[in-house]
């Protein structure tokens, strides 16, 4: 079993390296324009995930009419499949030299002073924008940071997906058992940057989230106040034009300050959830509405 897993394992690698170099031969606004056609069908023919992004809509926009639904749901499959060309064509097109013409970030000032100060600093995002990108452009600027995943089953996929991230200095910690390197990172005054709103199973904390409740791991609390870290909400969004974002700061904490609006990690949790939130209701359909964020019980 093991030989004919690594036989499937390294066939849908070349499958994705393939499709790759596809979306690399031709332009980011050609693959924009398939993005469109492509989205249509997978939501009005496909229908893939069609309840689950029906149900997250309604938990998220109870007020807003179906055409509305529809209408962001359709824009977050032309976004997810863009996510996944502007991946691979990051690498040729975004450069040290270039960057100012693909990104914009309004608070600079206060991102930059942060991020050059001896404290560590951590970044709490979510399924919103383009994440990966977010911390692609944060190693261009010259700020290298890590960032906590589970190791993908495919060997050959996580190694190669891995390279990209870490090509301009994002390193990538392995969740599993990933605490005491955490820690050490946080000690000595590192960046690490989570994606916070990924289903928590037992023992999560639960917070409200459009008005319903939905687990997130203590974790994103404690890594604020147990490693005294100012922790910020950002997400990297797409612009107009393909490869083109502006990563914005949506709010800052400092544990150490005396007007600190949190001490415990249930508020941590809840002003995070509230920020993101905030920040998705400037792009809801650059969010993951395909996955249960709302899934099990309090």
């Amino acid at each position: 079993m093991p030989g004919w897993k690594l036989v499937v394992d390294y066939a849908s690698y070349v499958a994705v390296r393939l499709a790759v170099c596809v979306m690399q031969a031709v332009s980011p606004a050609a693959c924009q324009a398939a993005s469109r056609q492509l989205a249509w069908l997978m939501w009005h023919v496909l229908r893939l995930r069609r309840a689950v992004i029906e149900e997250n809509l309604a938990i998220a926009f109870p007020e807003a009419a179906a055409d509305r639904h529809a209408e962001i749901a359709l824009g977050m499959w032309r976004h997810l499949l863009l996510m996944v060309s502007e991946i691979a064509h990051a690498p040729r097109k975004l450069h040290r030299t270039n960057w100012r013409d693909y990104s914009q970030i309004p608070e600079l000032e206060i991102v930059s002073r942060r991020l050059l100060d001896r404290r560590p600093l951590v970044i709490l995002s979510g399924h919103l924008g383009n994440f990966e990108m977010g911390g692609y452009l944060l190693g261009l600027h010259g700020f290298p940071s890590h960032s906590v995943a589970r190791r993908l089953d495919n060997p050959f996929l996580d190694r190669w997906i891995n390279s990209f991230r870490g090509a301009t200095g994002q390193y990538m910690l392995d969740k599993a058992g990933s605490g005491q390197a955490i820690g050490e990172l946080l000690s000595a005054g590192g960046t690490l940057a989570l994606l916070g709103d990924q289903y928590a199973g037992d023992g999560a904390c639960w917070t409200n989230f459009f008005g319903k409740p939905a687990a997130t791991h203590k974790a994103v609390g404690l890594f604020t106040l147990g490693g005294e870290a100012p922790t910020a909400v950002c997400a990297c969004i797409r612009l107009e034009t393909p490869l083109h974002f502006e990563l914005k700061l949506g709010s800052l904490v400092d544990p150490l300050a005396s007007d600190c609006p949190v001490s415990t990690i249930p508020e941590v949790i809840a002003w995070y959830a509230r920020e993101l939130e905030r920040l998705i209701r400037r792009a809801p359909e650059q969010y993951w509405w395909v996955h249960r964020r709302w899934k099990g019980t309090p």
